[in-house]
């Protein structure tokens, strides 16, 4: 009867008399660790001050810096560009005419060289001796001719005085005219060993440059080598072979239609040197179906040969240019909702201008609609402005312009160095090929 729970009597007694386990002390203390962090955290976000959107930029409380430019009139040409070869008017492998042991290299690898000049010596010994005895077996069979010519006037003679037999004249003209054939036959073996004789001399037969020899001093060489002794190529005057999309070949005809002589530019791969200057001398009676592009040649002078054979150059040809066109430089066209459009500076705001684009370089962009020489446009900057937004102007200084700005502070050259950061190789100068991507 004492084991009854008696009324009145809590029951945690009757718990603890069981033996009940109590809490770990350690969850208890990582609880109490985790609720002060917690506190800690809330405690700073509510003392952190709420960045507010103001209306010089995205954030911040004052106008936004920006670097502007002034539209401007000038010309803007308009170009083609496309990637062409560099292709030499001619090109000789030259091959000897005998054969022979070469016995003197007369030039230097890369050596210019003009027509005539002496390439190579192959031993003439065996030539000569060809040369002597076709010439002796010529002046033997015309001793001969003469000889016979003399028997038939004589054997004319007796058969008028009826003193010989007619057959005997007539077996006398055709010795004759065998040995006009015999002396005609040795002046010939005459010409061809002097020729040969000659061909033992190698010489340049066009003006350009020497390549590496094919052959060395010493080298049995014969008319079939597989290589030739040596390539020369002309230089001076040069081709450049390039291609241009079929949907550019209108206007590019209607100039040609027209009389006019486009000059075409050879610049380097990256854009930034140019190399030659020259004229479209020819284009292709095709479009090629595969690429859709039109083949077409211009000459280039290359007096300081800038060019060599085999080189890829970009091509710039002058379609025309446009006078007194509106100039801004290229950063400072912004694409988006809008479609194209640039920010003008109004004091210390700023506006979005919709403007139609026309033609550009790799510096400058033509603007046909939308904005008028003397505005003044954002071109650093823009990224974090919006329409009305205030700015704070700092003017872009030109090269070698009087009265430039000082250097920027270090907001200014951080984002110039962001900028420069984006670029792909060196800025091309005013009038280059813009870079293909």
């Amino acid at each position: 009867m004492n084991d009854l729970h008696r009324p009145g009597e809590p029951e945690s007694s009757a718990g603890a008399a069981t033996g009940a386990p109590e809490r770990d002390p350690r969850l208890r203390r990582i609880g109490l660790v985790v609720g002060a962090l917690l506190a800690l955290a809330l405690l700073a976000w509510l003392l952190t001050p709420k960045a507010t959107k103001a209306p010089g930029g995205r954030f911040g409380g004052g106008p936004m810096p920006i670097v502007s430019a002034q539209a401007r009139a000038g010309d803007m040409p308009i170009t083609l560009i496309g990637l062409g070869a560099v292709t030499p008017i001619a090109t000789v492998t030259v091959q000897s005419q005998v054969s022979g042991q070469i016995t003197q290299v007369l030039f230097r690898e890369g050596q210019n060289v003009r027509p005539g000049d002496p390439l190579f010596q192959i031993d003439p010994r065996p030539f000569q001796v060809a040369l002597d005895q076709a010439e002796g077996a010529l002046a033997r069979d015309t001793a001969l001719l003469a000889n016979a010519r003399t028997d038939l006037e004589r054997y004319t003679t007796l058969f008028a005085q009826d003193s010989i037999a007619e057959q005997t004249l007539a077996t006398q003209k055709s010795l004759v005219v065998q040995d006009e054939g015999t002396v005609k036959t040795d002046r010939a073996a005459v010409n061809t060993a002097r020729l040969n004789l000659s061909y033992a001399h190698v010489v340049s037969p066009i003006a350009g440059r020497a390549g590496l020899q094919q052959v060395n001093l010493g080298n049995y060489i014969t008319p079939a080598e597989p290589n030739g002794l040596v390539v020369i190529a002309q230089l001076k005057p040069i081709t450049v072979t390039f291609s241009l999309p079929e949907d550019q070949i209108p206007p590019l005809l209607q100039q040609l239609h027209a009389g006019r002589t486009l000059p075409v530019t050879a610049w380097d791969r990256t854009h930034t040197t140019q190399l030659a200057s020259g004229v479209l001398q020819s284009i292709d009676s095709q479009i090629d179906p595969t690429t859709g592009t039109l083949k077409m040649k211009a000459s280039f002078a290359n007096e300081e040969e800038t060019l060599f054979p085999q080189q890829f150059v970009n091509i710039a040809l002058l379609l025309d240019t446009l006078h007194n066109a509106t100039l801004v430089p290229q950063a400072a066209v912004q694409r988006g909702a809008p479609g194209t459009y640039v920010y003008v500076v109004n004091g210390d705001t700023v506006s979005v201008r919709k403007v139609t684009l026309g033609p550009g370089n790799a510096t400058d962009i033509s603007i046909e609609e939308g904005l008028k020489p003397g505005e003044s446009v954002v071109v650093d900057g823009a990224d974090k402005l919006k329409d009305g937004a205030k700015v704070l102007v700092r003017a872009a200084p030109g090269p070698g312009a009087a009265g430039a700005p000082p250097a920027p502070d270090a907001t200014h050259a951080g984002r110039a160095d962001g900028q420069r950061r984006h670029r792909k190789g060196p800025t091309p100068p005013a009038g280059a090929p813009p870079a293909r991507q």
